[in-house]
């Protein structure tokens, strides 16, 4: 059985808005427990706001979790020494959204690839050197580039310069968030090639944040549907999208573009619902029981690969 790389248990992160006192509160991620094996595509799906990139922060031991843990290969993240929490840097590593904002303007490629190299190694200045030509080239692009700056370059070139970044450290973990969102329809589909292919060759994890499902459907190997915070469903990338459970889900499958599809009814039964402690999709469910679904019930397993937090799916007294 393959091991599991990162183990989330139970983390709730909290958040307090601008402008409002210490006391309030806004849950941002809930009770989230996860299992990353080693060498899988894990994608966390879900509209904006409902806690993926939070999530992902928190791996990366960029926002500390209110309540839980989590294990990077057995050790708690933020329980390390200082160095265990060098070697942690140097194998986790993470290709944001937005590649034009994540690379400093006024650095060279050659210094921007440079730069965890000589905080995170001990390498020579050609080894160095050496490593960061082919990791461009890895990536698709000519070493004659790393003289240039990130403004000239396209919105796919600099996410391919994002990526070798965060290859140059020889990371075991990639957290992509958003990772093609930001580019055209035509560059998306090759840096996910690009991904899928580095993925083999560096024996890479990856957790990939995507709103997109055709994105999820082509690149992963298990999918976590998030709403508000909380997981309502995980399976396997097959699990999800030839026998979705949760009604959340499907309302995500339904909203995919397709050419001649009808759009599927919204209802809102919030107010048959009001002053309850109903899970959290509720008032946007289309398939509710009043006498089932005024409870928030817990992740169940229902197959060896799928679990769905459905009220539909426990059984009854």
């Amino acid at each position: 059985m393959t091991e599991n790389i990162l183990e989330i248990k139970n983390i709730s992160v909290n958040y307090t808005p601008a402008g409002k006192s210490t006391g309030e509160i806004v849950r941002a991620v809930k009770n989230v427990s996860l299992d990353i094996k080693r060498g899988e595509v894990f994608a966390i799906a879900g509209e904006s706001g409902c806690g993926k990139s939070t999530l992902a922060k928190s791996i990366m031991r960029l926002i500390k979790p209110a309540e839980g843990e989590i294990l990077y290969k057995g050790k708690n993240i933020y329980n390390l020494s200082k160095a265990e929490k060098k070697e942690f840097t140097k194998s986790v590593q993470m290709v944001f959204q937005n590649p034009y904002h994540s690379l400093n303007p006024k650095m060279k490629i050659y210094d921007t690839l440079k730069e965890p190299l000589d905080i995170n190694t001990n390498l020579s200045k050609i080894e160095k050197r050496n490593r960061i030509e082919k990791i461009i080239k890895d990536v698709g692009l000519s070493p004659s580039i790393l003289e240039n700056y990130p403004h000239e370059f396209s919105g796919g070139q600099r996410q391919r310069i994002a990526i070798a970044r965060a290859l140059v450290s020889e990371p075991e973990l990639i957290i992509a968030d958003e990772p093609v969102s930001a580019l055209d329809a035509s560059i998306q589909a090759q840096i996910l090639n690009l991904l899928d292919s580095l993925k083999r060759k560096y024996n890479l994890t990856i957790i990939f944040i995507s709103h997109d499902l055709r994105v999820i459907n082509y690149l992963s190997d298990m999918v976590g549907v998030m709403y508000l915070g909380e997981l309502e469903e995980v399976g396997t990338t097959e699990d999800i999208f030839n026998d979705p459970k949760h009604p959340y889900t499907r309302t995500l499958l339904d909203s995919i573009p397709a050419f001649g599809k009808e759009k599927p009814p919204i209802t809102n039964k919030e107010a048959e619902f009001k002053n309850t402690d109903g899970c959290s999709f509720l008032p946007r469910c289309t398939r509710c029981q009043i006498n089932r679904c005024n409870k928030n019930p817990d992740l169940m397993r229902i197959s060896s690969t799928h679990y769905v937090k459905c009220s539909l799916y426990q059984a009854t007294e």
